[in-house]
């Protein structure tokens, strides 16, 4: 599978990772918070610079 995905400064994926944990710590499950926050960042970054990413299954 691809996905274009933004690159993040560090600085950005601390944020994310915090908000995740918030969102789990408020009831959401794991996998809707990652999801929410994926959809938050591609939505803010885009049109700007995307890495390719090839995931393996």
């Amino acid at each position: 599978m691809f996905s274009g995905m933004p690159t993040l400064s560090h600085q950005e994926q601390q944020l994310a990772v915090e908000k995740i944990q918030q969102l789990m710590a408020e009831g959401m499950s794991s996998g809707e918070a990652i999801a929410l926050v994926a959809q938050e960042l591609r939505e803010k970054h885009r049109g700007q610079e995307q890495v390719n990413v090839v995931f393996d299954d």
